[in-house]
């Protein structure tokens, strides 16, 4: 099999000083991940957020109809808040009015009991949900007519079209656990994590292929890959300095957060992902933490110092 690198960026923190401002913002943002060598973009999915969060289907949506190359995806979808069925026609939908862009990746997300009672979900049956909604999702987009009877949903004749243009489609799971690395070698096409040091996502890599030959299924070897939060200067402690306020607090204890962050030159940031390369990963989602009005010229110096050499191997 033949590894293919690719490196995807997840906007960081959004202008808050108005809605134009945002909009402004959010257009430019994709048109520099269109016009450089920037893979793909990312949302994440939050019901409830004390800053703003894009809701990733319509924002998705959006991405399909301003660009012609770049890729996209939610990282990661929770596959709970929603119908399976829902979710997977507007996978389906997005993936065949982009021409097969869509990078779908699901999981249970930020583990907050109050976003969960929001969406009339119990917090308990979170991963139970996550593993039925995706069995179904599969069987909605490749199945002509799907009937199921699980725990939370019945489907009676359901056919979902059009089908997504990407035969099989590819489905991602996030998530640091021992429990999502389950449920990505049981249920899943690759395994995305976030927070993780690059010890942890090595040994979480080979958990997860161990869960998928024990399931008998195989999870590709190129279909692993970390989230990373970035922040380019060419003194780390200014970089530090810049990222600081913005680096989400209980993520992660400081050791962590130092292994599985780059701040500092470019070289950093690409030594870190070796690192990971070296513990399996191939397919990458860099966040940049800084101001809003930096975060632009950081895609671009990202574009044009780090990712050139990931995808041209």
């Amino acid at each position: 099999m033949q590894i293919k690198y690719r490196i995807g960026i997840m906007p960081g923190p959004w202008p808050t000083t108005s809605p134009a401002d945002g909009l402004d913002f959010f257009w430019k943002l994709i048109d520099v991940c269109e016009q450089t060598a920037i893979d793909s973009v990312w949302f994440s999915d939050r019901l409830s957020s004390p800053t703003p969060v894009l809701e990733p289907m319509t924002t998705m949506a959006a991405v399909a109809a301003r660009t012609q190359r770049l890729k996209f995806g939610p990282s990661v979808l929770v596959a709970p808040f929603r119908s399976p069925v829902l979710a997977a026609r507007q996978l389906a939908m997005l993936d065949y009015i982009s021409a097969g862009r869509v990078l779908p990746a699901v999981g249970i997300g930020v583990e907050q009991e109050r976003e969960f009672l929001a969406a009339g979900v119990p917090f308990r049956e979170r991963g139970r949900r996550t593993d039925e909604a995706i069995r179904i999702m599969r069987q909605c987009w490749e199945e002509p007519e799907v009937t199921y009877a699980g725990e939370f949903w019945r489907l009676d004749r359901i056919t979902v079209l059009p089908r997504p243009l990407q035969q099989p489609m590819p489905l991602w799971i996030g998530g640091n656990s021992e429990a999502a690395m389950r449920r990505a070698g049981h249920l899943g096409d690759g395994w995305i994590p976030s927070f993780i040091t690059p010890e942890q996502f090595r040994i979480g890599v080979d958990k997860t292929l161990t869960f998928a030959a024990g399931a008998g299924r195989e999870v590709p070897g190129d279909h692993f890959g970390p989230l990373v939060n970035f922040c380019l200067d060419p003194d780390p402690a200014a970089a530090r300095a810049l990222a600081l306020p913005f680096i989400p607090r209980g993520r992660a204890d400081a050791p962590t957060l130092e292994a599985c962050t780059a701040f500092g030159p470019p070289e950093l940031v690409a030594e870190r992902l070796e690192q990971y390369v070296r513990g399996g990963g191939s397919k990458f989602v860099l966040r940049p933490l800084c101001p809003p009005e930096r975060m632009l010229d950081q895609l671009a110096e990202l574009a044009a110092e780090v990712v050139p050499a990931f995808h041209a191997r």
